[in-house]
């Protein structure tokens, strides 16, 4: 190499640098996305309890009869059984939706405790309410508790569920329905176009119309516990005063039911 010429280092290429990877914002699923899943949660909910009876007709030796659907569909065991099954799958298919959203199930679905103050008003608000519901029945001589749910009673009783109804009823269905409801359809729609007060009116709607077994007068009344629950999980900001109170409610139910169905 003739002396006096320097070679200039070639420094290193440098590669550009990555952006940074967008990261998805947590974010509830808003009015299309709340209805839509929540399609998904009440088909799972279904699907589960619909397990339930498929069990019993494959495991029947019987000779598969439509009479022998319905029968089973409306024993005491059958139906016990078919709510408790509804809970896992319809948990399920919350927890893919919210975890979908990037939320926290806990704080999504507002599973955190709140002052005892809020679930003492609701007691003593649902208990004016059942009773003027109970004055109106009498008055107009409509049958406080239904036919149908006496006979259910009946038969589980005669297949020794009756603590199974007692649990399905008072403690797994209130757990479901809330949790479908005033938890995550109240979340979505609270915070779309609706805001808090359509959103207790639609998700009391819906939860009526998941008791289609009932008349139009059991409607009535059924709704009007929905919005009493509505405002009472928006008051308090948590899911737990209404699940307390949907499990004293139906409770009182049962037992008003059971004590129907030993009357001779």
């Amino acid at each position: 190499m003739p002396s006096g010429v320097s070679i200039p280092e070639s420094d290193p290429v440098t590669p550009p640098a990555l952006a940074p990877s967008p990261t998805r914002v947590p974010q509830t699923w808003k009015f299309l996305g709340t209805s839509l899943w929540g399609i998904v949660v009440f088909a799972a909910m279904f699907a589960g309890q619909l397990s339930v009876l498929a069990y019993f007709l494959i495991t029947d030796r019987a000779p598969f009869s439509f009479d022998e659907v319905k029968e089973l569909a409306g024993g005491g065991l059958t139906i016990s059984l078919s709510v408790i099954m509804g809970l896992p799958a319809a948990l399920l298919a919350l927890w893919i939706a919210i975890r979908l959203s990037g939320v926290p199930f806990a704080d999504y679905l507002a599973l955190r405790w709140t002052s005892w103050r809020y679930l003492l008003l609701g007691i003593v608000a649902m208990v004016v309410l059942v009773i003027g519901w109970e004055g109106i029945s009498n008055a107009v001589g409509h049958e406080s508790s239904a036919a149908f749910m006496v006979d259910v009673a009946k038969s589980a009783r005669a297949d020794g569920a009756l603590w199974l109804l007692v649990i399905s009823f008072c403690v797994v269905a209130p757990v479901s329905e809330e949790f479908l409801t005033r938890g995550f359809l109240y979340r979505g729609w609270s915070e779309s176009f609706l805001r808090p007060t359509g959103a207790i009116l639609l998700s009391s709607m819906v939860w009526t119309a998941m008791h289609l077994q009932y008349d139009w007068f059991f409607f009535g009344q059924i709704f009007s516990i929905g919005l009493l629950f509505g405002y009472l999980r928006y008051l308090s900001g948590s899911i737990w005063p209404t699940v307390i109170l949907h499990g004293l409610n139906n409770l009182a139910a049962t037992l008003q039911t059971l004590w129907l169905a030993n009357q001779p």
